[in-house]
């Protein structure tokens, strides 16, 4: 007798959403990195200070500890939907780290620089050269680009070295809503960054990844206001 179809949860499509979008970011990589060995026009190099270094450097340190945070809960509790959550992000943004990273060496510059504060490209001048992207800047206000660090949280939505070990302590339910909470502080400010990008980086690669993640992680933050509500809680912000 044949088995009945199984039904595919919010969080199923959630973490086969993500797994797709990072295996188009990963395609799109390779083929800009295929047309600028072959391709016949000069490709834009960013320079150490432009927007394009800045957010690669800044999101993969935010990126690298979504997935510290989602290992940390794979280990704290059974829950299969909050497992698997934390299995796309630490999938997803391991990748796009890789990718950053990546770019980062391609370009020959420095995966982190001494005496720059992160987050600094952000308030970029709209007058600086941004190579030929015929971009306007514009005047850049970006609140959390003040974000002030402070006990292991350097960048916006970032997680302290507190919070940190009580995530690690936490079991079950209250595990989960405190991944939940700190994921949901974490997303919003990678959004935030993401956007700075979008409006900053040079037109091509990066820029749609950037794109690419404001799309995902917000869609990610419903999910885990979901996740929250059916645990009798809610985000912490927002």
């Amino acid at each position: 007798m044949a088995r009945p179809a199984r039904k595919v949860t919010r969080t199923q499509w959630a973490a086969i959403t993500a797994v797709v979008l990072a295996l188009v970011f990963a395609g799109t990589a390779a083929v800009a990195s295929a047309g600028r060995d072959g391709g016949s026009a000069a490709p834009h190099t960013p320079t150490a200070d432009s927007a394009d270094a800045g957010f690669a450097r800044d999101m993969a340190v935010h990126h690298q500890q979504a997935v510290e945070m989602s290992f940390i809960v794979r280990d704290s509790t059974d829950d299969e939907e909050v497992r698997r959550l934390a299995y796309d992000i630490a999938n997803t943004q391991a990748n796009q780290r890789g990718m950053l990273l990546g770019w980062l060496d391609m370009w020959g510059l420095p995966k982190v620089e001494s005496g720059r504060e992160p987050m600094a490209w952000m308030s970029m001048d709209k007058n600086m050269d941004h190579g030929d992207s015929g971009m306007d800047m514009g005047s850049m206000d970006h609140g959390d680009a003040g974000h002030q660090a402070h006990d292991g949280s350097l960048m916006p939505g970032m997680a302290t070295k507190t919070e940190l070990d009580q995530l690690g302590k936490a079991r079950g339910k209250a595990a989960e809503i405190l991944y939940l909470q700190l994921m949901t502080d974490h997303h919003q400010g990678g959004v935030t960054m993401a956007q700075g990008c979008v409006e900053l980086c040079a037109p091509g690669t990066e820029k749609d990844l950037a794109e690419g993640m404001v799309t995902a992680q917000q869609s990610e933050m419903k999910l885990m206001a979901d996740l929250l509500r059916a645990r009798g809680a809610k985000p912490r912000t927002g």
